[in-house]
């Protein structure tokens, strides 16, 4: 009996030292909820399996005031539920890495090389003098090309009714410095790039998307609209449980549920910084710190030249931060609905590290 009582007593004693471990992290959803658009939702991956998943509503009259008016606008009706694990909403920028990842199935497939140049596939960009950037410049922002803001950028695209109308939007822009040479944070190199697959595949990019990235990743609630025209760099809805599927795919190099969706060579590669002491940094967001650039993600952590990050993340305009950490093997995805920017980038890093600390244990 007394031996019995003692297993029971470890065991209660390990159930609340787990507990424990994610308090900060509850405490910290708690404090920057308000801050953070009124909700949020976090789910955290580590060593094959979900290991904390919770949301936190913390929603003010003046916050749903503005819901209203912004639902109104887009001829929608607010919701203003508590978030789970299966809402579903706009991830602007966090689509990029999503873009990028479909690009690199058809560098697997050798159909594609980095180093192609986009007048190969898209004549009108060499008739304006941009034939010569590269899919590997256009996946890391390096196209030289002098691109306007990112909100104004998704705007106008959705203004044009095809892609041969929107890439003709782009070859109209004027160059801003040579390419690869000039790093600015914008919408312009993954359309291009997203029009380079339409051509070689003959398929639309939401059904690429469909079929190589969001199918076997079990992404079903994950898509880039039905607009006439895809919008690769920002225009992507998706839920919690979704996009964490792809992180988890990105974190076991390119596998998911034993099924090859990546090689692991293209993970790598879209996780080596592409921006050097040689580039000159023309923008990039507030929210990105000193962080580099791969092929559709930020490297969070320096590393040795040509090697891939230890830690890689993409968020977006609205708040949504998703993010890897290869030498912890775990994973994080917090969903988040604001436009003020201002302290993010410090809030992200801070909340990285309180799940470090309570993925150490």
């Amino acid at each position: 009996m007394k031996k019995l009582i003692f297993i029971i007593s470890i065991l209660f004693y390990c159930g609340n030292l787990s507990a424990q471990n994610f308090s900060k992290i509850d405490n910290w959803l708690q404090d920057h909820a308000d801050v953070m658009g009124g909700r949020v939702y976090l789910v955290l991956y580590k060593d094959g399996k979900i290991v904390y998943s919770k949301g936190v509503s913390k929603l003010s009259a003046k916050q749903k005031v503005v819901g209203k008016i912004l639902a109104k606008r887009q001829g929608n009706t607010a919701d203003f539920s508590d978030y789970t694990a299966t809402t579903r909403q706009q991830i602007a920028s966090c689509s990029k890495w999503l873009s990028a990842a479909l690009v690199m199935t058809f560098v697997d497939e050798h159909k594609l090389k980095l180093s192609d140049t986009v007048g190969k596939y898209l004549p009108v960009l060499s008739k304006s003098g941009k034939g010569n950037i590269t899919i590997s410049e256009c996946l890391s922002h390096m196209t030289g090309i002098n691109s306007p803001g990112l909100k104004e950028s998704l705007s106008d695209m959705r203004q044009t009714n095809s892609m041969d109308e929107a890439i003709q939007m782009i070859a109209d822009l004027p160059m801003e410095g040579e390419h690869g040479k000039v790093f600015r944070y914008s919408n312009t190199g993954l359309q291009i790039a997203g029009a380079v697959i339409e051509k070689i595949s003959g398929k639309s990019f939401e059904t690429l998307f469909s079929e190589r990235i969001a199918q076997p990743l079990d992404m079903k609630n994950t898509d880039f609209g039905k607009g006439k025209v895809a919008l690769p760099a920002g225009g992507a809805s998706s839920t919690p449980n979704d996009y964490m599927n792809f992180l988890i795919m990105i974190v076991n190099k390119g596998l998911f549920n034993g099924k090859r969706i990546l090689s692991e060579n293209s993970v790598n590669q879209m996780q080596i910084n592409r921006v050097n002491a040689e580039v000159n940094k023309a923008y990039a967001p507030t929210e990105a710190g000193n962080f580099g650039y791969g092929y559709g993600e930020w490297v969070m952590e320096n590393s040795t030249a040509g090697k891939p990050s230890n830690s890689v993340t993409s968020p977006g305009l609205f708040g949504s931060f998703p993010w890897i950490d290869n030498q912890k093997k775990s994973a994080g995805f917090l969903m988040a609905f604001y436009l003020n920017n201002k302290g993010r980038h410090e809030y992200y890093i801070e909340l990285k590290k309180l799940v470090d600390e309570a993925l150490a244990y």
